[in-house]
């Protein structure tokens, strides 16, 4: 999608501070982090969110996880502990609509689940 900011992310239009990177893959510091880390990992091929994956023939879930267990030793929260978030849609707190996994982690965070 040529507009999405994301998109422009992987072509190398708009920098980034790379974390981690696969022929798949593109991981990077959020420019608003909401923990001392703050990563955001996200597929090099448009899916425009979660419900757009096909789980039948698309292995992005399982190459999205693993990029985030990298993320978590790169960035060394892997035994201290993080939280891996994908929102979905507006009401689920979508606000770019390519989709993409957040690692928080660096200090212990609040549990808003319950």
């Amino acid at each position: 999608m040529s507009d999405c900011i994301f998109c422009k992310i992987v072509r190398g239009e708009i920098p980034c501070s790379k974390v981690y990177e696969d022929d798949k893959i593109l991981a990077f510091d959020d420019i608003n982090p909401m923990a001392p880390v703050h990563v955001v990992i996200i597929p090099k091929n448009h899916i425009s969110t979660l419900m757009d994956v096909d789980t039948e023939k698309d292995d992005i879930m399982n190459n999205l996880i693993a990029a985030a267990q990298k993320v978590a030793q790169i960035k060394n929260i892997a035994v201290s502990g993080f939280r891996v978030a994908i929102n979905c849609n507006a009401e689920g707190g979508q606000v770019v609509f390519h989709l993409h996994v957040h690692v928080l982690g660096g200090r212990k965070l609040q549990d808003e689940l319950g």
